[in-house]
């Protein structure tokens, strides 16, 4: 049996670490997380939390040199022009992970899996 609230701490701070910092470094708790802990439950999250780390970063640079480019080359219209389109990405990267930990604060005896995106772990 293990611990629920130290599951629902544990599987929470790997999802709401991507808050702390989009850079490399956010990434770091979700992985200590998952090779200090023994609950499978918050080692799923942890897993899945390092995927979506990888997830927002793939896509921040698929869209975001082509969109920097094009900002560059416009002096800076582009940039006001595709500023919905950044706005809606990080709309979804926050709104998919207040969605996580608002499953995991409800049930946390079922990980929490992100639709549409690719799973390296």
């Amino acid at each position: 049996m293990y611990d629920t609230d130290k599951r629902k701490l544990l599987s929470a701070l790997s999802h709401g670490a991507i808050f702390f910092s989009t850079a490399v470094v956010s990434v770091g708790i979700p992985i200590a997380i998952l090779f200090v802990s023994d609950d499978p439950v918050v080692k799923e999250n942890a897993k899945e939390s390092i995927n979506f780390h990888f997830n927002v970063w793939f896509w921040a640079t698929l869209i975001g040199i082509p969109l920097g480019i094009i900002s560059w080359i416009t002096f800076g219209i582009g940039g006001i022009i595709f500023f919905p389109v950044v706005a809606f990405g990080f709309l979804l990267h926050w709104g998919l992970t207040i969605w996580a930990l608002a499953h995991i604060l409800r049930n946390s005896e079922v990980p929490f899996r992100y639709p549409f995106i690719f799973r390296v772990f």
